[in-house]
């Protein structure tokens, strides 16, 4: 293989792992963790989700208590597909749980 050969493609892998690189950057996480917890007291952390779109709670009977240990402010929902007007505003680095008789919580969206 010639020289011009070599560098032709060093160059193009370089350039296509700063692509790439640029790329993966355009896909915002919420740093830090979110963890939340059933009716039957399991726990689940997620470790930086996206910022975007809505998220469901993976938890059948929904999600009794959260904890908000990211940089972001987020908005919990009764229902799955992050609709309705009996949400909840839960700030960053705080946690919160539902009143006795309230619905559970079973998804989520990043307040922008």
């Amino acid at each position: 293989m010639s020289v011009r050969r070599r560098l032709t493609t060093a160059t193009g892998a370089v350039l296509l792992t700063l692509a790439v690189a640029g790329c993966s950057s355009l896909d915002r996480t919420m740093v830090g963790t979110l963890s939340y917890e059933t009716e039957r007291e399991v726990v689940v952390t997620v470790t930086s989700p996206s910022v975007k779109g809505c998220h469901r709670l993976v938890a059948p009977s929904g999600v009794t208590r959260v904890e908000n240990e990211t940089l972001v402010d987020i908005r919990l929902y009764p229902t799955r597909d992050c609709k309705g007007k009996h949400n909840i505003y839960l700030p960053s680095s705080t946690s919160n749980e539902i009143a006795p008789g309230a619905l559970p919580w079973r998804s989520y969206n990043v307040i922008h």
